[in-house]
């Protein structure tokens, strides 16, 4: 499996969806860029922070940001149309995004010897990081902590990889498969973790999943 390729997938999916939730929020075409690499790049600088690596190594990510800022540019200047149907798409690529991401930032801290909690801390952070940041300074709640269930794919890549996981090709392969198969699931069946809200005409426990 080309990793590589998966990792500009994945780019490209998180920074498209930054430029459209900016542009839903009728953001300037700076505003565009800025969302769009925090979404794609995010993540991975959080990460980075919490598990002491140099935060500058993002600067060595050059194919990916100019990917990005091609991608960003493409979607600006799209016909709406054309972004409904890329809309239509977008959670199978984001899916993909999440996944090798995710096992990327496991990977990171895995190879550090970081302790199975800090290795599940990375593989959420890269997985999820960016899209966080991206809601919060779009004035939205974080849709990963509220919609489809999506965070907990990102800690079972973490937990898999901290508790032994075979770092060998195949079976990461065979991982990156099961978190992708596993949120198009999530999200073609609309499973969902229990929430409970305070308001009096919805108080209780809501099981959704």
């Amino acid at each position: 499996m080309n990793w590589e390729l998966l990792s500009i997938i994945g780019t490209i999916a998180f920074a498209v969806s930054g430029a459209i939730v900016a542009m839903e929020e009728e953001y300037d075409i700076l505003g565009v860029y800025v969302l769009g690499l925090i979404t794609a790049f995010g993540g991975g600088v959080v990460r980075n922070i919490l598990i002491g690596k140099p935060v500058t190594l993002i600067w060595e990510q050059g194919l990916l940001f100019q990917v990005a800022l091609f991608a960003m540019t493409i979607v600006f200047l799209m016909p709406v149309g054309w972004i409904r149907v890329w809309k239509n798409w977008y959670a199978f690529f984001d899916a993909i995004g999440l996944a090798s991401f995710s096992i990327q930032g496991a990977l990171y801290a895995t190879n550090m010897g970081h302790p199975l909690s800090a290795i599940i801390v990375a593989a959420v952070l890269t997985g999820i990081g960016g899209g966080m940041i991206r809601d919060v300074l779009a004035g939205r709640k974080p849709l990963v902590l509220k919609d489809e269930i999506y965070a907990v794919w990102g800690i079972l890549a973490g937990a898999c990889i901290g508790l032994g996981w075979s770092q060998e090709m195949l079976p990461l392969s065979l991982l990156f498969i099961i978190i992708v198969g596993l949120r198009m699931l999530s999200v073609f069946y609309k499973w969902k973790l229990p929430k409970r809200s305070l308001n009096s005409s919805t108080s209780g426990f809501n099981n959704q999943v």
